[in-house]
């Protein structure tokens, strides 16, 4: 099978981007012919505000790029990543005119919310979900906090909606959990077209059993933004014994460095390698977030080093997580409930080596590359038989 396989890159590296990479890695390995269609984000630099808006809705460049990449490599299906803002939905249309099947991973929320978050002012925000003009999200500047910016988003939402883009040139959404998949029907997407498909790792990481000893302290891996729960998870940490590890940078990061308790240490960025050691050396990871999650990787990653995970019970985390058995919930924003999770879990560190090793046959049988594989060319195969149906 001939693959086209797009992405447009962020300009700060994100789960999407490991994700379109080793998709494409996992293709090609068993034998498919993977051809690649990239751009960045980089590029807006010579753009004027006018230009983004425009190229946003439609990008007429991409359009005749990938019009005549599809003529000359024939592939059998299309498989789009994230679109925004350089390559634009004009690529949905170039490929369905070519009558190549489309695949479109909404890896966020950005299909029913111009901030790909439904989240504001320190809450999650559904006011947009269903609207064919997302107004509320104007109105509040919720994209990089821009009314303009915010505008070109629910612009191109609602114009693709009228001609009709999301409903005719799309042949399969895959949705990263049931609940994205719920949130993108409210938003009227087709449900017959979404279908679930988690995000796994690449390869198959080392696991070493551990004894109970082994494992100490807590651990939190991610970007420091607000929806992350940061200040819930500090304020729990006051009533917490047990030393807690923050690796990742962000925005947030100079905030909460003078509001940290003595026994939280800041570590900044990591490389994958350390990071993965430190999750094997940790007794647990937190993933406090107040907004839905998309699929976190995060949450992956600890399942394959056999590491429970404590999660606030909101959106993607509520499934990913099975509390009790591959870790323990929260509600979101209590502190002080974290607080408590925490405390049984020093508490029973036998269970919670069982939730390890819970976490890590999960992670065998649900997220691992042959798994994966086999669901993404299904997805594949409904999606060009779609096509000549259509056709």
């Amino acid at each position: 099978m001939r693959v086209l396989i797009a992405h447009n890159f962020y300009q700060h590296p994100g789960g999407e981007d490991v994700i379109f990479q080793a998709e494409g890695d996992l293709l090609e390995r068993r034998g498919h012919e993977v051809i690649r269609f990239v751009k960045h984000n980089d590029d807006l630099a010579d753009w004027s505000k006018v230009a983004l808006a425009g190229r946003t809705v439609w990008n007429a460049a991409t359009y005749r790029e990938l019009s005549a990449l599809i003529a000359s490599a024939r592939p059998d299906v299309a498989h789009f990543h994230n679109t925004l803002p350089v390559i634009s939905p004009s690529a949905y249309h170039a490929a369905a005119k070519a009558g190549v099947a489309v695949v479109q991973t909404l890896h966020n929320y950005r299909a029913i919310c111009p901030s790909a978050t439904l989240f504001r002012g320190g809450k999650v925000c559904e006011d947009c979900v269903g609207k064919r003009l997302a107004w509320p999200g104007v109105a509040h500047a919720c994209y990089r906090r821009s009314r303009g910016a915010t505008g070109a988003i629910a612009a191109m939402l609602a114009v693709h909606h009228v001609i009709g883009t999301w409903r005719d040139k799309i042949d399969r959404y895959i949705a990263l959990t049931d609940f994205a998949r719920q949130r993108l029907v409210a938003g009227g997407y087709p449900a017959e077209r979404i279908v679930v498909k988690p995000n796994f790792l690449s390869a198959l990481p080392e696991h070493r059993r551990t004894d109970d000893g082994e494992r100490a302290g807590a651990l939190f891996v991610g970007r420091l933004r607000p929806e992350k729960g940061l200040d819930t998870m500090l304020a729990a940490w006051r009533d917490v014994a047990t030393p807690l590890t923050v690796i990742g940078d962000g925005p947030e990061l100079e905030r909460i460095r003078g509001q940290a308790p003595p026994n939280v240490k800041l570590a900044g960025a990591k490389t994958p390698e350390e990071v993965a050691e430190a999750m094997r050396r940790a007794a647990f990871l937190l993933v406090p977030s107040e907004w839905y999650e998309g699929y976190p990787l995060v949450v992956l990653e600890a399942f394959a080093a056999g590491l429970p995970v404590i999660a606030s019970r909101l959106g993607a985390m509520a499934t990913m997580v099975e509390d009790g058995v591959t870790g323990l919930h929260f509600a979101a924003s209590d502190a002080a409930g974290l607080a408590r999770k925490v405390s049984w879990a020093l508490d029973h560190p036998r269970d919670l080596r069982q939730m390890g090793d819970n976490a890590r046959r999960k992670y065998e049988s649900d997220y691992s590359p042959d798994g994966n594989y086999r669901r993404l060319i299904a997805i594949y195969e409904q999606a060009i038989a779609q096509r000549k149906a259509a056709a």
